[in-house]
């Protein structure tokens, strides 16, 4: 099942959260509400929305309980070819599928090869770092390059959603708490990063940070731990792995961080990029006005941006 955010176009209101089917979009809403009138249930706007919330990110903040009303709304219009609650993607524009997380933990240097291709030794425990809700972006949006930089990069990554409240998690577990998978573009000024010992300022410019194009739910991909992700700038490839090569991998960073920070459905984690970025080429080569930028992981899909100048 792949989850998503979107909105009408051109037209005022909100951003609801639907189902991808192949070339439309079916509102979540409106297939839990038509699932509750075929079992003769009550199927006012506060009754659904007590349960299933229309907005994303209060959605995604309720966990478990939302997500299993939402499958069942999904297995009820796929099983019953209800087409009444579809929209076409010419009708609709996608957001990131969680506009405002609570909290973004990005792990850095994750990646043996990118470890070393910018210049340091393979980390003893994971790098943490955050980014903040100003920086996301969604899978129609642009990357806005900010004047405050002249090094931005990219750097695909494999995105873990979480589903329900994880402190203390053990590996054996870890998987169980997540929700599904999505992918990041880190965006990072490396002038900004490389300033100071702390990354931050390089890493969570202003609209600078896509996240997307939707949520793959975990029962879709049982072996987060062998996709192949890659990246393009203008159709050139600059990044091919696989998420095999992460030196810590998702149970790991879910068991150490959640025993460092209670995380909380709809948080998000960016899971570390491999080599291939443009600050290691020779010369390096950084994202410029004009530049679109793919980013791809199996079984998920591709997101596809254009650079701006902020």
């Amino acid at each position: 099942m792949k989850v998503v955010s979107y909105k009408l176009k051109n037209k005022p209101g909100n951003y609801r959260v639907g189902f991808l089917l192949d070339e439309e979009v079916a509102d979540m809403q409106e297939a839990w509400r038509n699932l509750m009138l075929s079992r003769g249930e009550k199927t006012s706007p506060n009754a659904i929305d007590q349960f299933l919330p229309a907005e994303p990110a209060a959605f995604f903040s309720i966990g478990e309980s939302a997500m299993h009303k939402a499958k069942e709304a999904y297995e009820y219009i796929m099983d019953n070819k209800v087409k009444t609650v579809y929209l076409t993607k010419e009708e609709i524009q996608l957001s990131t599928p969680i506009p405002n997380p609570s909290k973004i933990i990005c792990i850095g240097k994750n990646y043996a090869d990118h470890a070393a291709e910018m210049g340091g030794d393979i980390p003893e425990f994971p790098v943490l770092f955050s980014k903040f809700s100003n920086a996301i972006i969604g899978p129609e949006d642009s990357i806005e390059k900010s004047k405050a930089t002249e090094k931005l990069d990219y750097e695909v990554e494999l995105a873990v959603v979480i589903g329900k409240q994880a402190s203390k998690v053990g590996q054996d577990e870890a998987l169980d708490y997540i929700a599904g998978y999505t992918i990041g573009n880190d965006i990072s000024a490396r002038d900004l990063q490389k300033r100071t010992p702390q990354w931050l300022q390089g890493k969570t410019l202003d609209r600078s940070t896509p996240i997307g194009p939707w949520i793959v739910t975990s029962d879709e991909i049982d072996d987060p731990s062998n996709l192949k992700i890659s990246s393009y700038v203008n159709g050139e490839k600059r990044q091919s792995s696989t998420t095999r090569q992460l030196i810590f991998d998702i149970p790991f960073l879910i068991e150490f961080i959640s025993n460092l920070i209670t995380l909380n459905p709809g948080d998000i984690i960016l899971t570390g990029t491999p080599d291939g970025v443009g600050f290691a080429m020779d010369p390096p080569q950084f994202l410029q006005a004009g530049d679109v930028v793919t980013v791809e992981v199996e079984k998920i899909g591709r997101m596809e941006n254009k650079v701006r100048e902020a």
